[in-house]
C-alpha cells in the first residue's frame, strides 16, 4: 500500500531561462487548495506586473490526485503541459509551478515554446526541496478518564502522534497515524473494553 508521497518543503527559489532574448521566470510553491493557487499567482502579478505570459501547472492530492494547466495566452497546449508534465516526471504532488515569460521579441515557435517551458520547469524542480511526506490517518478515541493509562499505553507502544487532546470526567484523543498501520490501530482501541475509536 502506497502511503506516501512526494511535495516540496517550501517556494523554490526564483530561476531564470533565457531564449532568442525571451526571458523565463520559475517559480514552485507548495500547495494544497485552489485558493493557495490564486494566492500565489496574485503575488506574482504584482511582483511582474509587465509581464505578459503566466503560464502554470499544479496539482493537488495524495491519492485522489486533481489537477490544472493553463497556458495564459500561449499557443494550446505549449506551456502547461510541458510544466505539467514534470510534475508528472518528478513525481511531486501538492504543487504549483509558474513560468513567466517576458517576450523578447523573436518568436519561438510551438516546438519552441514546448521546449522552453519544459526546461524551465524542470529547472524549477531541480532548485526546490523535495521531500516525503506520509499520508496520515486520524481517529478520535472517547473514553473516561479512569481508563487513561490503558490508552496511553497504546499511544506509547505504537508511537503515535497525539494531534489534540481534551482531558476532563470525559476524555478525547486525536491520534495520527500512517495509512499502512490505521486498520491494525483501529482494531486495537475497538477491542479495548470502555474505547470508542471514530475515524475523522
Amino acid at each position: 500500500m502506497k502511503d506516501s508521497y512526494l511535495t516540496i518543503a517550501c517556494p523554490s527559489s526564483e530561476i531564470l531561462f533565457k531564449e532568442k532574448n525571451s526571458k523565463f521566470f520559475g517559480y514552485a510553491f507548495p500547495v494544497t487548495s485552489e485558493e493557495d493557487v490564486k494566492n500565489c499567482l496574485d503575488d506574482l502579478k504584482k511582483e511582474h506586473n509587465s509581464a505578459r505570459h503566466f503560464c502554470y501547472a499544479y496539482q493537488i492530492g495524495t491519492e485522489e490526485k486533481q489537477y490544472r494547466v493553463n497556458d495564459d495566452g500561449e499557443p494550446n497546449n505549449s506551456a502547461g503541459m510541458p510544466i505539467y508534465g514534470q510534475i508528472q516526471s518528478f513525481d511531486v504532488t501538492n504543487i504549483l509551478i509558474v513560468i513567466i515569460r517576458y517576450f523578447g521579441g523573436t518568436k519561438l515557435g510551438v516546438g519552441g515554446l514546448i521546449s522552453a517551458y519544459k526546461t524551465s520547469a524542470q529547472m524549477t524542480l531541480e532548485t526546490a526541496e523535495i521531500i516525503k511526506k506520509t499520508i496520515d490517518i486520524e481517529y478520535k478515541i472517547s473514553f473516561d478518564y479512569k481508563n487513561m493509562n490503558k490508552v496511553m499505553r497504546v499511544i506509547k507502544e505504537k508511537n503515535l502522534d497525539i494531534v489534540s487532546q481534551t482531558m476532563n470526567e470525559s476524555c478525547e484523543i486525536i491520534i495520527s497515524t500512517r495509512k499502512k498501520n490505521a486498520e491494525m490501530i483501529f482494531d486495537i482501541f475497538n477491542n479495548l473494553f470502555e474505547i470508542e475509536v471514530t475515524q475523522l
